[in-house]
């Protein structure tokens, strides 16, 4: 792999945990709502990331999103029968976000966009250096 591709895969990538970000921002914006069923209950939402490869030794060349799925843990149920959302039985429906969870994936978002940025920077300035030499 060329020292230019560092770019491309460490471009990609710090846009990949920027997506990553803002799904968990709003699985934790969502992680207190209520609803009346437990079909229309918040699910929290994770990514799904590809490596992109390239050539005939398959190198990387970049990573890209291939969707977001949705969890599968059941949601929460609690018995509140004064609850204006209130099904026929008294219960309301909880999302079933783990705040824990969705904070470990945030603090490793933020530190993987961290560390590509590092990746972006070293790559420059040996970039730069690799310029000096011919002068």
């Amino acid at each position: 792999m060329s020292l230019l591709n560092n770019f491309d895969v460490a471009g990609s990538a710090m846009s990949a945990q920027s997506l990553r970000l803002n799904i968990t921002a709003s699985n934790m914006a969502n992680a207190d709502t209520i609803a009346s069923t437990p079909e229309d209950a918040y699910r929290a939402r994770e990514p799904v990331f590809l490596a992109l490869l390239q050539g005939q030794r398959r190198e990387t060349v970049g990573v890209h999103m291939a969707g977001v799925v949705q969890s599968q843990a059941p949601v929460g149920v609690r018995h509140a029968p004064g609850h204006p959302l209130a099904d026929d039985e008294g219960n309301i429906y909880s999302s079933n976000v783990n705040i824990v969870e969705e904070m470990v994936n945030m603090m490793s978002a933020s530190r993987s966009f961290q560390n590509n940025t590092e990746v972006l920077n070293t790559s420059k300035q040996l970039l730069q250096r690799t310029l000096r030499l011919g002068e």
